[in-house]
């Protein structure tokens, strides 16, 4: 099952992919024009339940949260929009809050979830879940996860860079 949402979920679905909305799965609706997607238990409790733990399990199923095996999610573009001498508001709604949540997520349980936070890992991704009858190595896990941790970390230093630029 694919979870997604906005632009990404019409491009699935016109690829004749099947996709779940996320606001479907969670039941609760985009809101703030979309400043509110993914902030959700139903999101983050997929991610971050320890796969064979009792209480994670037990809760899940309390709740009705199924596991989530993988991201893939690209951030809003705030350093482009930087770059474009975009004004101050249209680059704050250029920064990204529940992508960079939901990797950090991912990446902090990647023993049991990849976290794909690049189209440049694409490519060698796709060969090996073709190899693999879809699973990845705990070590293809952990080295998506650096990349991830590592994309988080200069994606709010580029943040606080421009913030400390400005004449506030």
């Amino acid at each position: 099952e694919i979870l997604s949402t906005g632009g990404t979920a019409k491009k699935l679905k016109e690829a004749g992919i099947p996709v779940t909305m996320v606001n479907d799965y969670t039941g609760a609706p985009e809101i703030l024009n979309g400043r509110v997607k993914t902030l959700n238990p139903h999101i983050h409790g997929g991610l971050l339940a320890v796969r064979g733990n009792e209480l994670h399990e037990a809760e899940l199923k309390r709740e009705k949260i199924g596991l989530i095996d993988m991201v893939v999610c690209n951030l809003y573009p705030f350093e482009q929009t930087v770059a474009k001498g975009s004004d101050w508001d249209t680059c704050i709604e250029n920064i990204d809050i529940g992508g960079p949540s939901m990797i950090r997520s991912a990446a902090k349980n990647s023993n049991y979830v990849a976290i794909v936070s690049s189209p440049s890992q694409y490519e060698e991704l796709t060969a090996t879940l073709k190899k693999t009858d879809g699973c990845l190595e705990l070590a293809q896990r952990k080295r998506l996860a650096c990349a991830a941790f590592t994309l988080t970390a200069g994606y709010d230093t580029a943040i606080s860079k421009y913030m400390q630029g400005q004449k506030l």
